[in-house]
């Protein structure tokens, strides 16, 4: 950065030689072009290079590419020191590096030392605690010239820093330039050292450093380009992409004079050209160019044309003439600026920073008058430090004096930093990560986060996890969630890791946040959770940068296919849960195209897939934020419009455009109500661990939740075992389940008994529309399925403009069976739709059961047993049972059609509630349906074969309730639904029973 290198206007001696010295290289005669004459030109350059990097800083419009200034400072440092250390080594024969790191350190630690300590002090005052931590270490690292290894560790993109940055992001680069001299005075030592010995000739000495340059300038270009591709803060703030710039300066430095005797006009021409370059630059770039790269050439060869233009050729004193850039260069203002230009970049940073802390974001013309501000404290800087220390005869006689300077002034920010960040750990508690085990349980359902007991109080106690914890509060998934540049998952399995059944877990790190929950669930079932996660790579098959690699992010694409191969041809999983950051493009065309493909592959596997809707994203430093304010949960309240869009897959979901996939949400506890703002702590809670993810802490209590979710949607089995059979009851009957549908109205059927089928198909099922042709989707909204608050349940139809919704649920038991020999029964007490004539046009409301094979895929229909308990249509006074079985075009059950009873007629079906029940007796061999308890229609086993009737019937199933709307069976009878088709007539369920009763060739009820 802007150090004064080059020596201040030299006094005229007092007996000044009359003719030159004579050369020690006896190959060059005459002065050197590089000789050691003060260049105003370059002092004035140093001002263009600050005010570049103040501009960029403030944010003014049409100056974006400003951050090239730090460039023109790296060129014009390898020129000054390489010309310094070479001509020492030319006239002495060697390099004395004491007397080098003595000037380096009283001129640049001071100065930056008093910067550090400001900015301690500062900091302690003006940021939240949190970020005193932070600052703790950015000091530590800056006063150690490795600033730009911390931020580098950070993956720290500096061209997309914004906000919300450390006040000490800027010593990146002094860091730079200090490894730089570290490193390169030593290495021209040795090199000169060798030189020397072979031949004493200073020719000799600037050749055999050009060819070093030249090395590392070729190698390090290379390896610039090669980070700029892989990684952009290493690219942009690692030292060794760096060098080259230097490396340029440097050349410059050892060229000889007669290269330099070029026509004025031509040199004058390189001078502004190289000035024009370094304006475009600034107004061109910004931080959607991959930097360094190729890009970073345009401004580090125009420096190095500015300089080589005002370079004097043999015999010339100077080239800047009456219209050279120098001499523009050279103006009084320009030198002003660029004599101050190190202090004023120590300072202009810290001032912006700090002033946001206190008062948020700000435009760019309050930033601009900041940086002007700034000015203030540069100037007493340099007036009261740097010139004071600079010019000491007592410090400058003895190397030792300036080290000692230097080296001193940097221990009082590292004691002031130390200090503020152990105070402020002390008061923040203790970073050690949270003891989930000790966690308050999270509520199954409500507004609420936690469950509550009674006379318990949530508003009492430290935030859990607190602000330092909350930093590292990460899923415990190891390495797992893949890092940009991985292009493959590990065989990441946790839980019952031998277990055939699994839970995946696919998707972005929106993805991971779900580790600990989804773990908690497979391992309550005996499952295996498997996590295919990789950081910032959306899941649906969009083509993004990664901001990290500041490129386009092939390794997602590739992840992403490798991925979606392996789960097709691995073993089906039980469950597929995905999730993904919802702000990877605007386009919803796009983004609904992309969701397909991905999508389309994950159907085909036959597995139940759960999309995740994507959470709150604060967009600022939660953890920080409620470091500052840790006993107001309102004090961190963000805004919901812009932290909680609309999810476009979510919404595609419900309305039923994407098949096969069902859609859950826990936003309604992480932003509840319909307010302005959502909460950064609930019910004292932490629930961020940054800007955008949740902590683990708050999907550890949230788990409780996303298994009511889940298991309501029907994707999830229940933990818990089968009930243990009661004994049987005086009649011989056993009952199995029982639901009188009690309940506060609009609430929604129990959990542990049913769930809600969505959309409008089974996932992975062969056909769209449940396979009936039926128009409406289904919900699990309470304007579709709910308890009336009386002892029934109630499916409802409902339709907004053309579009029809209504409910369909089923039992979470699919193990519903009759044990050998004996009977299974289900019976309902149900009242049909009170609707009748056109306006019952398309109604479809039954009573049905499936196979319990089809729940590991939803595929082997009818082969796998259909039995139809109850069906009505379009508001007809009959109803009519039926079994499906066998294969689908004919066979023993007649498909598509199925063995029928045939209608029967029941005029008060619609008004009154009434028993519709099967039974499936194993003894008889024969599955019997009753109305009101009067047996109305029989199949036996004899008409179908040994095989068809085993696969049909012996076996567990589900029982499903719903209403639908359309379809092939409305239609067949006459009617589909149209305008005059009236929605909101429920179907009404009075109770449901499931029962058997043993014994060889135990009869039925009737």
């Amino acid at each position: 950065m802007p150090f004064l290198l080059a020596p201040g206007p030299r006094r005229k001696p007092s007996a000044p030689p009359l003719t030159p010295p004579p050369s020690r290289s006896g190959g060059e005669s005459g002065p050197s072009p590089h000789r050691s004459t003060f260049r105003p030109d370059i002092e004035g350059l140093r001002a263009v290079a600050v005010l570049a990097v103040l501009a960029f800083h403030a944010e003014i419009p049409g100056l974006a590419g400003g951050f090239i200034g730090v460039d023109v400072f790296f060129v014009i440092s390898g020129y000054l020191i390489t010309g310094l250390l070479v001509r020492e080594a030319v006239s002495t024969g060697r390099i004395r590096l004491g007397d080098f790191f003595s000037r380096r350190a009283r001129r640049l630690l001071p100065s930056a030392a008093v910067v550090l300590a400001a900015v301690a002090v500062a900091g302690a005052w003006l940021t939240v605690p949190l970020r005193r931590t932070d600052l703790e270490y950015d000091v530590l690292s800056a006063a150690l010239s490795l600033a730009n290894w911390r931020f580098v560790s950070q993956r720290t993109d500096y061209l997309a820093a914004g906000h919300d940055q450390s006040p000490l992001l800027h010593f990146w680069s002094l860091a730079v330039e200090e490894q730089f001299y570290l490193f390169w005075a030593p290495l021209l030592a040795v090199v000169v050292l060798c030189a020397a010995r072979a031949v004493r000739r200073g020719r000799a000495v600037r050749s055999v450093v050009a060819l070093v340059t030249g090395a590392l300038v070729l190698g390090s270009f290379a390896l610039s380009l090669h980070w700029t591709e892989h990684s952009v803060s290493l690219a942009y703030l690692g030292t060794p992409s760096r060098v080259w710039q230097f490396g340029v300066g440097a050349l410059l430095a050892l060229l000889p004079w007669h290269l330099l005797r070029g026509p004025r006009t031509l040199r004058l021409l390189c001078g502004w050209g190289g000035a024009a370059a370094i304006g475009w630059c600034v107004v061109a770039y910004d931080a959607s160019t991959p930097y360094p790269g190729y890009a970073a050439l345009v401004p580090t060869l125009a420096t190095a044309a500015v300089i080589l233009a005002a370079i004097p050729g043999r015999g010339e004193r100077n080239v800047q003439g009456p219209y050279g850039v120098g001499r523009l260069l050279a103006g009084r203002a320009p030198r002003a600026v660029g004599r101050l230009s190190y202090t004023l970049y120590l300072w202009h940073w810290p001032v912006l920073v700090l002033a946001e802390a206190r008062l948020g974001a700000l435009g760019w013309p309050a930033r601009t008058a900041l940086t002007l501000a700034a000015v203030l404290p540069a100037l007493a800087t340099m007036r009261w430090v740097e010139q004071p220390l600079r010019r000491s005869r007592t410090v400058s006689e003895l190397p030792r004096r300036g080290l000692a300077v230097g080296v001193s002034a940097i221990v009082l920010p590292v004691a002031l930093a130390l200090v503020v960040g152990t105070a402020t750990l002390h008061l923040m508690g203790p970073a050690t990560p949270v003891d989930v085990k000790g966690l308050p349980p999270g509520a199954v359902s409500g507004p609420s986060l936690l469950a509550r007991t009674p006379g318990a109080s949530a508003g009492n106690g430290p935030v859990v996890p607190n602000p330092a914890q909350a930093r590292k509060d990460f899923p415990p998934d190891r390495d797992c969630q893949v890092a940009p540049e991985v292009t493959r998952s590990p065989q990441c399995l946790f839980g019952a890791v031998d277990s055939p059944d699994r839970i995946v877990l696919l998707g972005d790190s929106h993805a991971g946040q779900w580790f600990s929950p989804m773990l908690a669930l497979a391992a309550q079932r005996g499952w295996a959770l498997q996590e295919l996660v990789k950081q910032g790579c959306p899941l649906a098959q969009l083509a993004v940068d990664s901001p990290q690699l500041g490129r386009a992010y092939r390794e997602c694409d590739t992840w992403r296919a490798d991925t979606l191969e392996r789960l097709r041809t691995g073993p089906k999983p039980r469950l597929i849960v995905i999730a993904s950051l919802n702000r990877y493009t605007t386009d919803r065309q796009l983004l609904a195209a992309a969701w397909e493909k991905t999508l389309r592959p994950l159907r085909a596997t036959g597995a139940p897939i759960v999309y995740i809707e994507d959470t709150p994203v604060p967009g600022t430093d939660i953890p920080a934020c409620v470091s500052g304010a840790p006993d107001d949960d309102a004090a961190c309240a963000f805004s919901r419009a812009e932290a909680v869009p609309a999810d476009p897959l979510a919404r595609r979901i419900a309305s039923g455009a994407v098949p096969g996939v069902r859609s859950i949400s826990v936003n309604p506890v992480l932003c509840p109500g319909d307010g302005p703002t959502c909460p950064a702590v609930r019910d004292r809670i932490l629930l961020y661990r940054d800007d955008a993810h949740l902590t683990n802490v708050a999907a550890v209590v949230l788990a409780p939740r996303l298994e009511r979710l889940l298991t309501d949607s029907g994707a999830l089995p229940a933990a818990t075992a089968p009930a243990t059979p009661a004994a049987p009851g005086a009649d011989g009957w056993t009952e199995l389940l029982r639901d009188d549908f009690e309940g506060p109205a609009g609430s929604r059927p129990s959990p542990a008994d049913w769930s809600h089928d969505l959309g409008t198909c089974y996932p992975g099922c062969p056909a769209p529309q449940w396979g009936t042709g039926e128009i409406g989707t289904m919900t699990d909204s309470t304007d579709n399925v709910r308890l009336d608050g009386k002892g029934a349940l109630e499916i409802v139809p409902t339709r907004e403009g053309e579009r029809w919704s209504s409910g369909r649920i089923e039992t979470v038991r699919s193990d519903f069976a009759p044990p050998p020999g004996g009977v299974l029964r289900i019976e309902a007490s149900i009242a049909l739709p009170d609707v009748t004539g056109p306006k019952a046009a398309g109604y479809w409301p039954a009573f049905w059961t499936l196979g319990a094979p089809l729940r590991d895929g939803y595929t082997g229909w009818p082969g796998v047993g259909e039995l139809d308990i109850m069906e009505s249509v379009n508001g007809r006074d009959t109803v009519f049972g039926s079994m499906h079985c066998g294969v689908l075009e004919g066979g023993p059950c007649e498909e598509p059609v199925g063995l029928t009873s045939g209608p029967q007629v029941c005029a008060s079906c619609r008004t009154e509630f009434h028993a519709y029940a099967v039974e499936v007796d194993l003894g008889a061999r024969e599955v019997r349906w009753y109305l009101d308890g009067r047996v109305y229609h029989r199949v036996s086993a004899g008409r179908m074969d040994a095989g068809t009737w085993k696969r049909a019937v012996d076996h567990g199933v589900f029982l499903i309730l719903n209403v639908a709307i359309g379809g092939k069976l409305p239609a067949a009878d006459g009617a589909t639904a149209g305008p005059a088709t009236e929605p909101g007539h429920p179907m009404r369920v009075d109770q449901v029973t499931v029962k058997v009763k043993g014994g060889e060739g135990g009869g039925g009820s009737g």
